[in-house]
């Protein structure tokens, strides 16, 4: 039979049960053995789950208390010398600090997965980084898999995609100069897992996708033929994009086989199969590991039984990449629409399609008659389905002509309207947008969403909560206050529940970074906004405070791009629809006299092709659908928009050509060096970049702030120079946040006046 397997599945539980143990284990309410034990009874389910499903091979290595990098940095014996801890010897407590930071040491930088909305810890990369291995932690989760009873296939991020994806940290130094030292380390790691036991190991290797220059695909010939004689098999996972170009490459290496994703790129399959060697497994991923929908059985079994008449039992089948991405299980999720919940399948469907699959290449396609019947039912509504069309957002995209998406005037003329009333002193100071979101906060709004809390109550305790935020605000004098937003579960999710087009679930869990889960929401249909969904509680934020209130918004983007997004139409054609509706928004608040608003761009860069050939083509249709989100705005109210955990070195004219009148950025972690290219590029609007990191409870010290802001002032002329954290403050406390903003707010007081009496 053909071998089913994956690279991994959702390891934070089905209730979330690790990011629980572990915040109370960072609170001192529960102890390394009880954080330690829901670890082990999540991942024995998980097990249980894939077997029963009818896996053959099942990931090791894919759980991880905060990020599975992070993990094999600590296996390597590759974590920061600056924090002063043996890797060999690393407590649960250090390795959280390096993630979090401490109060000598500011934590790891952290970016976005590929094109994902998943963030790792980025490896630090030294000219005298050393790697000492110590297996200890993932060979013990090997032996926990096998003595209960389980098939199991190790999953680690490879070697050349590990250097890849960490940043140099002295000048003059080459990542790639470390590559012999690393393949040693990984030598002996793959040696210390075939003396566990171990046959195969999955080595994922996704640089392969993108388009990274030609000495690193030459380091993937260089490292795999150090590893022919390490006494595993290895698999090679490729996955996000295409990795045609380097069938050759891949054909030749001494691997027992490649994985690729063909929901992605559909197109390299029939490229693989008229090549790839017979004596090799062949992985192919066509259950879509990143997404919400069902897979079409019929087409899924069609597509791959000519591979299988080709390669055999070396055709393998997986999700198209790791689970980690896909909420974990739909058959809990008892409020959803039934019909549209008929479209879909989280992680634990996935594995019975796999299942079905199998099956069906096995023994044929009657003899999973049923299951396929129903896959073609639920393909067939789901094409015609009156939930899913609306004709008049249809008609407002199409009606669309060029230029629609200009505002009325150029920067230039808008700075000036907008300083004629808003007064702002140098260097303006205003935060992101959210303010800690409280257990008091929470437990309001689940009441409320439970019928426990009247709807009068709901608002008079949000009102309290918002009148705190910006009586705080007042208090520390930041020059442009936001209302905190108390009533919003997530900045995503909040609008999604208004605008139609739009679905939740209940239990639909990813985990963004570290203990922090996201729920997606799912776009399942033609997006509109029915009503109005800011402009009550910004008006009444406004109404407290003299200062220019900022509105805040989530753009078309980021709206797509974190949630779960329908796959029948182009992806250009829901950001419109999006940003059409957020434009009703924009011209509502300004009328009701909000006229700084910011409209979040976060996802602008992970939502980026791979490939740079489509590039071009994804950036005209998302930079035209943020400015279609303020089109039609006066000149005098100003647009903001934030962007964070990216790198924009090289799509910076994309990034102006959005127009926004003032950019805020996330740059305390890197030290300034985003702003860098910010300004080498000469952007032309006002920008924000971060002076402190707000991932970490630590409070910043004063000269931490003024050095990063000296350095912006190099960079930036101080006339188009925001202040402000990196990012939203929803996860911190309060008095933490009161201080951090207070020293912020001192260190730019003094810099103003250094600057008067210039």
């Amino acid at each position: 039979m053909n071998t089913f397997h994956l690279s991994g599945y959702p390891r934070i539980g089905a209730k979330r049960e690790l990011k629980f143990a572990v915040e109370a284990f960072w609170k001192g309410a529960k102890t390394e053995a009880e954080v330690q034990e829901t670890a082990a009874e999540i991942r024995r389910l998980n097990w249980a789950t894939q077997k029963a499903a009818g896996a053959d091979l099942l990931p090791v290595g894919d759980f991880s208390f905060y990020d599975h990098v992070l993990d094999l940095l600590c296996t390597l014996g590759a974590i920061p010398k600056r924090f002063g801890f043996d890797a060999a010897n690393l407590s649960l407590p250090e390795y959280f600090q390096l993630a979090r930071g401490n109060a000598t040491q500011f934590a790891m930088e952290m970016t976005k997965w590929f094109d994902t909305n998943y963030h790792y810890i980025v490896p630090e990369w030294h000219a005298d980084t050393e790697f000492k291995v110590n297996a200890k932690n993932l060979i013990a989760q090997i032996k926990e898999a096998k003595a209960q009873g389980h098939d199991i296939k190790p999953t680690l991020v490879g070697p050349v995609t590990l250097l890849w994806l960490g940043k140099a940290k002295d000048d003059n130094f080459k990542r790639i100069s470390l590559l012999p030292k690393l393949l040693q380390a990984y030598a002996q790691l793959l040696r210390e897992l075939a003396a566990e036991g171990v046959d195969w190991i999955q080595i994922d290797e996704p640089i392969l996708a993108a388009d990274a220059d030609e000495n690193w695909i030459k380091a993937v010939e260089t490292a795999y033929k150090e590893f022919a004689h390490t006494g595993v098999r290895i698999i090679i996972g490729t996955y996000f994009a295409s990795v045609a170009e380097h069938l050759n490459l891949l054909k030749s290496l001494p691997v027992h086989g490649v994985h690729i994703d063909c929901v992605r790129a559909p197109e390299q399959l029939s490229v693989f199969t008229d090549a790839w060697p017979q004596n090799k497994v062949l992985s192919v991923g066509l259950i879509d590991g990143r997404n919400v929908w069902r897979a079409n059985l019929s087409k899924v079994i069609d597509t791959l039984e000519p591979v299988k008449a080709k390669l055999g039992n070396n055709l393998w089948i997986a999700p198209s990449c790791s689970l980690l991405h896909s909420p974990q299980d739909l058959a809990v999720e008892e409020k959803l629409d039934g019909e549209i919940k008929s479209w879909m399948a989280f992680a634990a469907q996935k594995l019975v399609e796999l299942g079905v699959v199998k099956q069906a290449l096995a023994h044929g396609k009657d003899s999973v008659k049923e299951e396929i019947a129903a896959s073609d039912a639920a393909a067939a509504d789901r094409a015609t389905n009156k939930l899913i069309h609306n004709d008049a957002v249809k008609a407002r995209v199409a009606a669309l002509v060029k230029g629609a998406d200009k505002r009325n005037s150029p920067f230039a003329e808008r700075i000036k309207a907008q300083q004629a009333w808003m007064n702002l002193p140098v260097l303006p100071t205003t935060t992101i947008g959210s303010f800690p979101q409280t257990t008091e906060i929470r437990q309001a709004r689940a009441a409320f969403k439970k019928g426990e809390l009247s709807e009068a109550d709901y608002d008079a305790a949000m009102k309290k909560e918002i009148a705190y935020c910006v009586e705080e605000q007042e208090k520390l004098e930041l020059d442009v206050p936001v209302h905190g937003e108390a009533e919003r579960n997530d900045m995503v999710e909040y609008f999604g529940e208004q605008l139609a087009g739009y679905c939740f679930t209940q239990f639909g869990w990813v985990q963004s970074y570290g203990s922090r889960c996201v729920k997606p929401p799912i776009i399942f249909g033609d997006v509109s906004r029915p009503n109005p969904m800011t402009v009550y509680w910004s008006s009444y934020a406004q109404s407290l405070t003299k200062r220019p209130m900022k509105g805040m918004l989530t753009g078309p983007v980021t709206m797509f791009k974190w949630s779960f997004v329908r796959d029948d139409i182009p992806l250009s054609e829901v950001a419109k629809q999006i940003a059409l509706a957020l434009n009703d928004e924009v011209l509502d608040l300004e009328k009701a006299g909000i006229k700084v608003i910011q409209i979040d761009e976060p996802a602008i860069r992970e939502a980026m092709p791979l490939k740079k050939a489509q590039w071009d083509e994804y950036l005209a249709w998302a930079c035209e659908a943020f400015r279609l989100s303020s089109v039609g705005a006066e000149d005098s109210t100003q647009i903001h928009t934030h962007m964070c955990y990216s790198e924009f070195n090289d799509i910076l004219p994309a990034i102006a050509s959005m127009d926004a009148d003032v950019i805020t950025i996330e740059t305390s972690r890197s030290d300034m060096e985003l702003l860098t290219a910010f300004g080498d590029f000469k952007y032309p609007n006002d920008i924000g970049p971060g002076v402190y990191d707000i991932h970490s409870p630590r409070v910043p010290t004063a000269d931490e702030i003024e050095h990063l802001l000296r350095k912006a002032m190099e960079v930036v002329p101080v006339e188009r120079l925001w202040v402000n954290p990196d990012c939203g403050l929803k996860t911190r406390g309060w008095k933490e946040t009161i201080e951090q903003l207070q020293v912020m707010m001192d260190v730019t007081k003094k810099l103003r006046a250094e600057l008067a009496n210039k």
